[in-house]
């Protein structure tokens, strides 16, 4: 089979070579109509551009790094999952770099990895995105940088998250209209700032519904299975244990599912249980839990335009992009009526 070059692309769409290489490298000054028929024929012709030619005949590498901290985790590989449909539809390259806080020059390697990979930009994961020396460091390189689900939106740096307050508040007003009074939460850890947010949530659906806290039944987790099957062997052996417990991501909501079947506690008939995140193991486990589905692959995918694109950082509010993605309820067989 024949290469596809840029020539054949031009020679199909009627523009010339300059202006697909424009429309390849998200540059501006190219009218939406032509943008459109490029990224068409682009896709007609599966034309894929050559990063070692193009990044010799310019400034740019074509490559984004995505700095985590824990790479295996499910929530690690949705946002990777994002991260590289991105890129393929930008087409740059994505390199994965962990970050681990507690390694004793965790900074220094971080640097040298800015300074060896010639990065065009670089997105950023929680919980690490919060963490000042690491934004320090990026800011010092001049690395344009997008955060992921940040506590907040600094001005140097583009942000996407979605409303984690809004959507514990959501599923807890959901567990209130099912008739639960008495409601467990699982915190997840405080080095998570979405922790603090959805637990923000919680209270806030109760405060609203007129009904206080029994603190014996708030716990903290570390979003592991292990923590949710640890505190809910606690929860569910309190004298008035809670008729429902909300867990801040699923992982810990299996751990609480996974109790109450070892002490043969009927879910959802006896105890309701839900969680956030909508990860795969949510929907492997039985009863199917009752879920917050966070946009993390989209939130990913829109980091990365937000880096590479700028008509869609235009389209999206200007300069420093700051995007809010909507999150979704999804129901199923893990909650019931009180």
């Amino acid at each position: 089979m024949s290469v596809v070059t840029i020539k054949d692309v031009a020679a199909r769409a009627g523009v010339s070579p300059k202006t697909v290489s424009r429309v390849i490298n998200g540059e501006a000054h190219v009218r939406p109509e032509l943008r459109d028929l490029v990224q068409k024929v682009v896709a007609e012709l599966d034309y894929r551009p050559n990063a070692f030619a193009r990044s010799l005949s310019s400034s740019r590498s074509y490559l984004l790094g995505l700095f985590i901290d824990d790479p295996v985790s499910g929530y690690a590989a949705d946002v990777q999952h994002g991260a590289l449909m991105g890129c393929r539809a930008r087409s740059y390259h994505l390199v994965v770099e962990p970050v681990d806080l507690t390694a004793p020059d965790w900074a220094g390697e971080v640097r040298s990895s800015i300074a060896a990979l010639r990065l065009d930009g670089a997105i950023v994961a929680p919980p690490i995105c919060d963490d000042p020396v690491l934004m320090a460091l990026f800011a010092e390189a001049g690395l344009p940088t997008v955060l992921v689900a940040p506590s907040a939106a600094p001005p140097d740096f583009g942000t996407v998250r979605m409303d984690d307050r809004r959507a514990a508040q959501e599923m807890t007003d959901y567990l209130l209209g099912l008739g639960h009074r008495r409601i467990g939460f699982v915190q997840g850890p405080l080095s998570h700032s979405a922790s603090a947010r959805r637990e923000e949530g919680f209270r806030a659906a109760m405060a609203a519904a007129g009904l206080a806290v029994d603190e014996t039944c708030v716990m903290r987790g570390d979003f592991t299975s292990r923590s949710g099957m640890e505190l809910g062997e606690h929860l569910l052996a309190l004298s008035d244990r809670p008729t429902a417990v909300f867990a801040a991501n699923d992982d810990m909501a299996l751990g609480v599912l996974i109790t109450a079947m070892k002490l043969g506690i009927a879910v959802p008939e006896n105890l309701s249980v839900c969680g956030f995140d909508d990860a795969p193991s949510s929907r492997a486990a039985w009863p199917q839990l009752t879920t917050v589905r966070q946009p993390k692959a989209e939130m990913a995918t829109a980091a990365v335009d937000i880096l590479v694109d700028p008509e869609f950082r235009r389209k999206a509010g200007g300069e420093g992009s700051h995007l809010m993605l909507p999150h979704e309820m999804v129901v199923r067989g893990s909650t019931g009526p009180a």
